[in-house]
């Protein structure tokens, strides 16, 4: 079966704070930084590429986009989502639905989700039975 994705990415307005958010609040999902390319030697500019075994999901500095973007991120685990939903707030995101079960998508839809620093709902979420 093919993914129907291959990868997404999207500009950030402070690209240090987001780095900096998406290495903690995906860490728990077993997503790290894979990629980083820098513009300067500031660190407040360039792009970065986060996935398990290859870039997947990247963030970079550009124009900010208008409107509120959605990611949802595959968890192995209800305790995965948990972490996740913890990590992302230590990291500084804001509160946008703690982890539970959502049965208005089906009977085992269980996510968790945060706004991002930019205000982006980001989302960890498994599919699985407890």
């Amino acid at each position: 079966m093919l993914d129907i994705l291959d990868h997404i990415g999207f500009p950030i307005t402070d690209y240090s704070r987001s780095l900096k958010f998406y290495t903690q609040a995906l860490a728990p999902l077993g997503i790290k930084l894979l990629k980083e390319v820098k513009f300067s030697e500031e660190d407040n500019d360039g792009y970065a590429g986060f996935g398990r075994e290859r870039p997947q999901f990247w963030i970079g500095t550009g124009s900010p986009l208008k409107g509120r973007l959605h990611v949802a991120f595959a968890a192995q685990s209800r305790e995965e989502v948990k972490a996740f939903y913890d990590a992302a707030l230590a990291a500084g995101g804001k509160d946008n639905g703690p982890p539970g079960l959502r049965p208005h998508y089906h009977a085992n839809y269980y996510g968790g989700f945060v706004f991002d620093p930019d205000g982006h709902n980001i989302e960890a979420v498994t599919h699985l039975p407890e």
